[in-house]
């Protein structure tokens, strides 16, 4: 039996095992894709918001400003990317200007340092590509840009060092409460390196209900007070690294009475982002893209920004946020689970059950506070004592694209890989490729390897490199080159040309 099981393998699930695996508990996380960082964890803007736009007294502004300030130390301890860029919330009315200073009192209220209120002029001398119809802009400098990729797979593998067991590909598909504990129903799905299907049980004294979009369904398993998530879509452009330095912050746009805008923002990785649309969806796994979506998109952007570059757009994707249309009061330290907040808590009639759901924008932000704010909760039940041998850091090596020359042929003469080029977009080598698979909570998958390692990230969108990165994971880990997947079991790559009789 666990100590503590966490359902849910996205941000904020492994930030809490992270954040857990400084106790001494046995703690294991149950994630039913092939990889963790397969939901909305993959698909957003990558931005650590600065937490002036959360209603003040409500979890999502606490835990948004204090998750903001942790990044940048964590960014360091765990080697992920991390740009304080600063962020803009760009006016185009006049009249329009008492919502703007608004944002401004609630900043200062949520406890954000450094706002400011710049006029026009001022917002078009430090970004001189934004709209001369500017006539103000909020100037947040603590807002950041993150990669929600790495930072995902970074606490995971710190998580893993320190004790935490990853199960990919099992689904919980029931949850009984029993005397003092939790007896979860599982469904161990087929993966690369392991072709057996099976339901079983695993034993929990606590569950952490991180499910993201599923969290509704993991909650309503055990509480008679039931909650429901609609997921809100929203489409993205992703414009090339030569479009990357177009803006050096987070370009926002004031809602109004005409509907909220969208964002343009650098990215850790040197691109451009453009979007996202908002829609109510019915369908979970819908993360199509649209005509009618990236129009709005291309319609919006120009209002901030008229020479936008929009026709060096790479790809499209869509990622789905979790928005919780119903639900119901969990036991709070702070009592702030409030009407559009986060709702985080143990549940009253499932004792041990703990909820993190609704955890929709500003959730990348929050989720190191999440993590710490959920281990308090931990804390109280259980009272664990802490890990002399805890490791808080996580080795990497800088990336072979971002190293000098004279580190290059180090790395080549440690290991000869290190020569050998298979993403030329992005320049990732053989050996990273090797490495990430190795890695703890290692990459099975195409697309695995792209959120660890960036091959296939560049303009040709793994055109050239994906091959190779098949090759290199069938050689890596024993299996036919046909069973290799883009992400879980049904997107192989290859056919091995037998025809079904």
């Amino acid at each position: 039996m666990y100590d503590i099981i966490i359902i849910g393998g996205g941000v904020v699930g492994c930030s809490i095992a992270r954040w857990l695996s400084q106790y001494k508990l046995d703690i294991a996380l149950l994630e039913r894709s092939s990889d963790v960082c397969e939901g909305t964890s993959k698909a957003n803007s990558g931005i650590c918001h600065a937490g002036y736009d959360a209603k003040t007294g409500t979890l999502k502004a606490m835990l948004n400003v204090r998750g903001s300030k942790m990044m940048e130390a964590l960014s360091k301890e765990l080697g992920f990317g991390y740009r304080k860029c600063g962020s803009m919330v760009l006016c185009f009315d006049e009249n329009d200007k008492d919502k703007l200073v608004e944002l401004y009192d609630r900043g200062l209220k949520n406890g954000v340092e450094d706002l400011k209120i710049l006029s026009g002029k001022e917002a078009l001398g430090i970004e001189p590509n934004l709209s001369k119809d500017v006539v103000c802009a909020l100037h947040a400098p603590t807002g950041a840009i993150v990669d929600p990729f790495t930072l995902t797979v970074a606490m995971a593998e710190n998580a893993a060092i320190n004790g935490v067991t990853f199960k990919l590909c099992h689904e919980v598909t029931g949850i009984q409460k029993e005397s003092g504990h939790y007896r979860i129903h599982v469904t161990k799905h087929p993966s690369l390196t392991d072709h057996e299907q099976k339901e079983y049980d695993e034993e929990a004294k606590i569950v952490i209900n991180a499910a993201g979009l599923y969290a509704d369904k993991i909650h309503n398993m055990v509480s008679s007070a039931k909650i429901s998530i609609t997921p809100k879509r929203g489409e993205y452009m992703l414009l090339d690294t030569t479009a990357g330095s177009f803006v050096q912050r987070t370009i926002f746009q004031l809602p109004t009475a005409k509907g909220k805008g969208v964002l343009i923002t650098p990215t850790t990785h040197g691109n451009l982002l453009v979007g996202p649309t908002a829609l109510d969806i019915e369908d979970k796994e819908d993360i199509e893209t649209t005509l009618e979506g990236l129009s709005e998109i291309k319609e919006k952007s120009v209002l901030s920004a008229p020479g936008v570059p929009l026709r060096e757009v790479i790809t499209s994707f869509s990622g789905l946020r979790a928005k919780l249309t119903e639900r119901c009061d969990v036991i709070n330290p702070d009592d702030l689970n409030k009407e559009g907040d986060f709702m985080i808590g143990e549940v009253p009639d499932a004792k041990g059950f703990i909820d993190v759901a609704g955890i929709e924008s500003p959730g990348l932000s929050a989720a190191p506070a999440i993590a710490e704010y959920v281990s308090k909760i931990v804390e109280k039940m259980t009272d664990p004592p802490l890990k002399e041998s805890f490791i808080p850091q996580r080795k990497v090596h800088i990336p072979f694209h971002n190293a000098d020359n004279k580190t290059r042929l180090e790395y080549i003469k440690e290991d000869p890989l290190y020569g050998n080029i298979i993403c030329r977009c992005c320049m990732v080598t053989e050996a990273e490729i090797v490495n990430a698979i190795k890695s703890p909570v290692g990459a099975t998958t195409s697309d695995a390897i792209k959120r660890r390692t960036g091959a296939g990230m560049g303009r040709c969108q793994s055109g050239f490199c994906n091959p190779r990165v098949v090759e290199i994971i069938s050689r890596a880990l024993n299996v036919p080159q046909e069973a290799v997947c883009k992400n879980d079991t049904g997107s192989e790559f290859l056919v091995n040309g037998k025809e079904d009789k």
